[in-house]
């Protein structure tokens, strides 16, 4: 039987896991904005956080930089780690309703950052106590919209990584991003047998769009797919944010 919500989670996870194809990041964020148009961020997330653990993990071990990704970023993950139970039961408190609003908002930030390509540069010495600071802002963000890109990944291209080692970074700190965000939805009673079927789904779907990705990055620039990527970003955030504000002021 025709079912319409497994065929939005199919259609917004073929397109994230494509995006995350072309240029190794994305998914999470992608499905993340699709989702939360007809859904609460805490339901949207427990149907994400499946699938990106698993992609994550797959690109945590593709390539040889593990050891030295560790040794340089364990005070981001750690950090993180501890702003995600500082802020923990945020998707599903109080504050719950104005998740959406924060979303909408930190993808156009997201976009506009990569647009203007506005980089700055940490230094060896100091990389290790700002990286802790970041992880804690990602990590308290990350608990309220469950997207893991802000502040965190202008930190990770700001201390130097070759591209294949910072590909290989973020597969690494996203996942223990994810995992925290795990046992946050499993404490909030989130993550239940309902959302087995939606998460197989997107975790067929989201492979399905990354090889489809990845054979299409060796004929498109990329570099021209991900600006058009970040202008789409920028409406979808304001329609979020706009949409969202707009049920708050006539609850």
């Amino acid at each position: 039987m025709f079912d319409p919500f497994l065929l939005l989670i199919a259609c917004a996870f073929l397109l994230a896991g494509f995006v995350k194809g072309v240029i190794g990041l994305g998914l999470p964020t992608v499905s993340m904005g699709l989702l939360v148009v007809t859904m609460p961020p805490a339901q949207a997330l427990a149907i994400v956080i499946v699938p990106a653990v698993v992609t994550n993990i797959w690109q945590t071990f593709v390539g040889p930089y593990l050891r030295d990704i560790l040794r340089r970023l364990w005070p981001l993950m750690v950090g993180t780690a501890i702003g995600i139970w500082l802020n923990a039961g945020s998707l599903t408190g109080a504050y719950s309703r104005y998740s959406a609003v924060a979303l909408g908002l930190l993808l156009v930030v997201y976009a506009i950052m990569g647009l203007s390509k506005f980089r700055f540069s940490v230094g060896r010495r100091d990389e290790k106590w700002i990286g802790g600071l970041v992880g804690l802002i990602t990590g308290v963000i990350s608990a309220a919209t469950g997207v893991q890109v802000i502040p965190s990944m202008p930190f990770m291209q700001a201390i130097g990584m070759e591209k294949d080692e910072l590909v290989q970074a973020l597969g690494v700190f996203f996942t223990v991003a994810t995992l925290g965000l795990t046992i946050n939805l499993t404490a909030s009673g989130l993550l239940t047998a309902t959302t087995a079927l939606p998460g197989a789904v997107a975790m067929a779907c989201s492979f399905t769009g990354m090889f489809i990705g990845q054979a299409v990055r060796t004929r498109m620039p990329a570099e021209a797919f991900r600006r058009w990527f970040l202008i789409a970003m920028i409406f979808l955030g304001l329609y979020l944010s706009g949409s969202a504000i707009y049920k708050l002021a006539h609850a």
